[in-house]
């Protein structure tokens, strides 16, 4: 598979000709871009593999597989993005004329890339990192990698769809990448579902692996403001998104902490709930994040959003394995799928109230294409409707969860043929043995190192050598 991406990258794929290689604009272009780009694509990256990485890190059995694994998944899906997203938007030999035009004198397509296309491929490859956190520790690489490569095709799909021909706006990518994902990955798990999922022991969190997934939660909760905002135009838009998802997740949090320990029998807080809900106001204030939200809204939204994660983790995601047989490893429905679904609800009302008296309270007196209203929305420019807008959201959504649960589906069955051949299965799931080499010796020697260093210091006299009393630490010593 990587020969035929490097092949095809040989090929077809270039350095983009107006700011990655040198022509009259392209010193002040690139560097327009690494300014205002780089920065936010920094950020979504250190998401994209230390976020999502040492989120998944909470199974006690699974943590270098869940760390190893995602490195492999987003390096995938970025080199794939590139290319069926690059196909899909082919250019001529000269960057100033348009692919396929009478002016076109070179029949080769070409794809450019730059630093946009960088941070694009993140946002797909966060929508396959949503999926593989519901398959987490119940699949093998080569499941995955096919959940990828199809997955990240449909993606690039779902995306025009929506945004070029039903016209939807997501700058935070909540209907896109969150919905998509969350959707797409119970689709796989359903076909997929094995009794053994629920049963094994090994499924499990442990002190230390719940302390590193909630290390993931830290990061993912630091740069997600960047994440809504990578996508917004810059300016007082792009400022907007990153305002309004800071506050939302602030609220998130006052939120999920308060209900996590109303739900819980003990009243105490739930470390599943903290890793997790926690993040929900990101994902539901996405879609809108650049939209006139206010900050109460933003708020409001963040707020919802923590309660609603808690109630999946705590009601939802047991009905779901229970009666429909959905076994979610990370609780992806209730952190990505449920809250993204409320986002795009939510954006269809903001779309559908949205009004020049909102948008440009302040604009007075600049041409209409600069006007903030049509900035956002710019179908309003070319005789759109705000309730057209609305009814656009809406059906983006719809299509959204048709193209994700049919080509989980789809995706689904083919990964089932694929893991009938590999046989996983009982004491494989959860378990960092079946892809790790060498574990089982590695944890041999840690036992051995342990119990030499025990022995050290009984003989040095450390405890004292006699029965029942204490060392230095506290701990009763048994002869």
């Amino acid at each position: 598979l990587q020969i035929i991406i490097v092949v095809l990258f040989a090929l077809f794929v270039r350095y983009d000709p107006k700011t990655a290689q040198r022509s009259p604009n392209s010193v002040e272009d690139g560097d327009g871009q690494i300014k205002h780009t780089y920065p936010m694509f920094q950020d979504v990256h250190v998401m994209i593999f230390l976020g999502f990485g040492f989120l998944m890190t909470f199974l006690k059995k699974y943590g270098l597989s869940a760390v190893s694994l995602n490195l492999i998944c987003s390096a995938l899906a970025i080199e794939v993005f590139t290319l069926v997203y690059g196909f899909f938007h082919v250019h001529c030999e000269n960057p100033n004329v348009a692919y396929g035009s009478s002016e076109c004198d070179s029949i080769w397509p070409y794809i450019d890339v730059n630093l946009v296309t960088m941070i694009s491929a993140d946002f797909a490859t966060a929508a396959v990192l949503i999926s593989f956190g519901v398959v987490l520790g119940v699949t093998s690489p080569l499941q995955l990698i096919v959940m990828t490569v199809i997955e990240t095709t449909l993606f690039v799909v779902n995306e025009i769809i929506g945004k070029d021909f039903i016209g939807a706006v997501d700058a935070g990518d909540t209907i896109f990448v969150h919905v998509f994902g969350a959707y797409f990955g119970l689709a796989v798990v359903r076909v997929l579902y094995n009794p053994e999922h629920a049963k094994s022991d090994k499924e499990g969190s442990s002190y230390s692996s719940d302390l590193f997934s909630l290390v993931g939660t830290i990061f993912l909760w630091m740069f997600w403001p960047s994440f809504n905002g990578g996508g917004a135009a810059t300016g007082d838009a792009q400022q907007r998104a990153v305002i309004n998802t800071y506050y939302s997740l602030c609220s998130c949090v006052m939120a999920a902490f308060a209900f996590s320990a109303l739900v819980t029998p003990s009243k105490k807080f739930s470390t599943e709930h903290l890793q997790n809900a926690t993040l929900a106001g990101g994902v539901a204030v996405g879609t809108c994040a650049d939209m006139m939200l206010t900050p109460g809204g933003a708020l409001a939204i963040g707020s919802l959003a923590g309660v609603l994660s808690v109630c999946g983790f705590q009601y939802i995601q047991p009905f779901l394995l229970k009666n429909l047989k959905i076994h979610d490893s990370c609780g992806v429905n209730n952190l990505h799928g449920m809250p993204g679904l409320l986002g795009g609800l939510i954006s269809v009302l903001v779309a559908g109230i949205a009004s020049p008296a909102s948008y440009d309270q302040f604009s007075g007196g600049m041409d209409a294409g600069n006007k903030s209203l049509t900035e956002i929305f710019p179908a309003l420019a070319n005789g759109g409707t705000a309730p057209g807008q609305a009814l656009s959201q809406f059906l983006a959504i719809l299509a959204t969860l048709a193209m994700a649960l049919v080509g989980g589906l789809i995706t689904g069955l083919i990964m089932q043929a694929v893991g009938k051949m590999e046989g996983m299965e009982g004491e494989d799931f959860y378990n960092d043995d079946w892809n790790i080499d060498e574990l089982e010796a590695k944890e041999e020697l840690v036992g051995a190192e342990e119990l030499k260093g025990l022995m050290d210091d009984w003989k040095n006299g450390k405890f004292g050598g006699n029965p029942g009393e204490q060392d230095n630490k506290g701990y009763e010593v048994e002869s």
